[in-house]
């Protein structure tokens, strides 16, 4: 890329697009495209292609999407799968008629088969059935690496894919119901902490395994694959390293301060019992996270502090 080329950032208010837009920025790059939402609704085919046509766009990062935790993924089931199908669908195919040099399609873990082998190699992707809380949106994120794998065979592309696995970050979502499991348990305990409440409930059992990647990190690889990766079939980032969730949030409770106990509800789901992806493609190639879990928690709780 170079730095005046035109550059889309779909999803630029996310935390992963505005990770995605920093880094750009920091690297000297000074035509960078955004539109918000209401600018821009990218489920409307007309309007992206009429942005598509008027922009002539150079390269484009697909980081807009419909996400949330397990509460959101399995109450709004339809709109999950309805709205990622449609933003994916006019942003790759307006990207190929509009001769995009290069797009990067970004997904989720969550793709894989509930109970693959760990840790998770890009090669099991369809090998087996989907954790039923969130199949509406892998099933949806999987229609999109197949999208791209299918213009670049059909129309030559360099359309790639890359599988983030659990973010957080600067910029992350933390409402009460619809939030990931890290910037939720920040919430709560905080929460507790402020209101001097002596527990804080978790829920599950604590026993599944999670890997979490701080956001800067995951724009990072991005960056660095956006320049060096032109493969077809996708690509995992990640650390390589998960803990339980109830290690996670006795590290929380210790990077907020909060003195209380925590308890944990084994009447609530768990979902998926351990998501570790194998990184070991990606380290091949040269790229390492650099933030660790205990520097990225109190960097996410510095922006949560600020935010809210």
């Amino acid at each position: 890329m170079e730095k005046k080329d035109k550059i889309y950032i779909a999803g630029h208010r996310g935390m992963v697009g505005s990770a995605i837009f920093r880094k750009l920025q920091k690297e000297g790059f000074t035509n960078l495209i955004v539109r918000t939402s209401a600018q821009l609704d990218l489920r409307d085919q007309q309007a992206v292609t009429k942005f598509f046509e008027a922009e002539k766009l150079d390269y484009v990062f697909l980081a807009a999407a419909k996400v949330g935790g397990i509460v959101a993924n399995n109450t709004y089931r339809a709109d999950f799968l309805y709205e990622n199908l449609a933003i994916q669908n006019n942003v790759i195919h307006h990207s190929y008629l509009n001769n995009v040099k290069k797009l990067m399609f970004l997904g989720s873990s969550c793709i894989y088969p509930k109970m693959a082998p760990q840790p998770l190699k890009e090669d099991y992707l369809l090998t087996g059935l989907l954790e039923a809380t969130n199949e509406p949106y892998a099933i949806a994120k999987i229609a999109g690496i197949k999208m791209c794998d299918a213009y670049r065979d059909q129309y030559g592309c360099n359309f790639i894919s890359v599988m983030p696995t659990n973010l957080y970050g600067n910029n992350d979502n933390y409402h009460p119901e619809n939030s990931h499991v890290l910037p939720a348990l920040i919430r709560k305990i905080h929460e507790a902490k402020v209101n001097k409440e002596p527990t804080v409930t978790v829920w599950g059992s604590g026993s599944p395994m999670r890997e979490f990647l701080f956001a800067d990190d995951l724009a990072d690889a991005c960056y660095f694959l956006m320049q060096t990766y032109n493969d077809p079939n996708l690509i995992n980032i990640g650390t390589g390293k998960d803990l339980t969730i109830k290690d996670l949030a006795f590290q929380i409770k210790s990077s907020l301060g909060f003195e209380g106990e925590l308890v944990f509800d084994s009447s609530k789901p768990d979902g998926t019992p351990r998501k570790l992806m194998d990184v070991s493609k990606l380290h091949a190639l040269g790229w390492k996270h650099k933030i660790d879990l205990p520097e990225g928690i109190a960097l996410a709780y510095q922006d949560f502090e600020s935010r809210y």
